[in-house]
């Protein structure tokens, strides 16, 4: 098992990944994208590598602060492992990677938000040091958004 930056050949793959984690015929996958965010010293897109076969994801991106001098924060989202690939350590092997990332970015804090009905994830979550009692997390989508006029 090896955690990597994710590729633009890895669009297909995390493709099917993500219709796992949602149902919703908007998901494209860009390998231009995938580029993109290889590029972006402030994000990171990891894969897991099991067998040959990517098997897990998540995005990490750093978002700047000015509360605790330099240190960005960090922003944890499509948290993906195969249905197939559960309980082999998948998800602790992205999770440690993230942790290092992290660390060497010199982050105050890792947050991430989780569908509310995902109580397997949270427990999961919380293994992984996430306290979800401590903040509570709001989401505006795209198609609420006010107009700018």
């Amino acid at each position: 098992m090896r955690v990597r930056e994710a590729k633009p050949e890895d669009a297909l793959r995390l493709f099917e990944l993500y219709h796992q984690l949602v149902n919703n015929p908007g998901v494209k996958v860009e390998p231009e994208q995938i580029q993109a965010v290889y590029d972006d010293e402030r994000s990171m897109l990891f894969v897991c590598d099991y067998q040959g076969d990517v098997v897990g994801s998540a995005l990490v991106s750093l978002c700047s602060d000015v509360m605790f001098r330099k240190q960005p924060f960090a922003i944890v989202e499509n948290v993906i492992v195969d249905v197939a690939a559960r309980g082999l350590g998948v998800g602790s092997a992205l999770f440690k990677e993230i942790d290092i990332f992290c660390v060497n970015t010199n982050c105050s804090k890792i947050m991430l938000l989780s569908a509310s009905q995902r109580t397997d994830s949270h427990a999961f979550f919380e293994k992984q040091g996430f306290k979800g009692a401590l903040k509570r997390g709001f989401v505006k989508y795209r198609s609420t958004f006010s107009s700018a006029e």
